[in-house]
């Protein structure tokens, strides 16, 4: 398994494997373009299902002025509320943590998109979510695409 950005450095604690997919914006699913908004980290081992956003509301905007900024607002809080196991979000929102973790990743044609799910090894699955947010999601850092 190759080293992965949010994996763990040399000499840290015993590590685990973790599964991540980043989630991206397609504002105009006919033009192919996107905006990397977030990442859905799982850790079975760990118990751990959690997505982390930091929308670039300005980006998204460039690509598509007219976008619905709240209806993704609204996308993304459901996403992150299903992670969560928030009873409201109905019986996705009940399932084990894998079946979450697959409902969030699985293909979809709306404007929010997993990207291929990776897989990664760390200790701190948390920790791990943080930094994969920073590589890949904040602009002017690499990764962001």
């Amino acid at each position: 398994m190759q080293p992965v950005p949010g994996g763990s450095p040399p000499g840290a604690p015993a590590a685990d494997p973790f599964d991540y997919a980043v989630l991206r914006v397609v504002p105009r699913v006919e033009r192919g373009e996107r905006v990397n908004v977030g990442v859905v980290l799982f850790c079975r081992a760990r118990g751990f299902l959690d997505a982390r956003f930091e929308p670039d509301e300005r980006r998204l905007l460039a690509l598509w002025p007219d976008l619905d900024l709240e209806a993704v607002r609204g996308h993304l809080d459901f996403i992150r509320r299903v992670c969560a196991g928030d009873r409201a979000c109905g019986y996705v929102a009940e399932l084990p943590q894998a079946e979450r973790f697959g409902w969030v990743v699985s293909p979809a044609s709306t404007v929010v998109q997993p990207s291929r799910v990776h897989a990664g090894l760390g200790a701190d699955p948390a920790a791990a979510l943080d930094r994969l947010v920073a590589t890949l999601v904040r602009p002017g850092r690499s990764g962001q695409g």
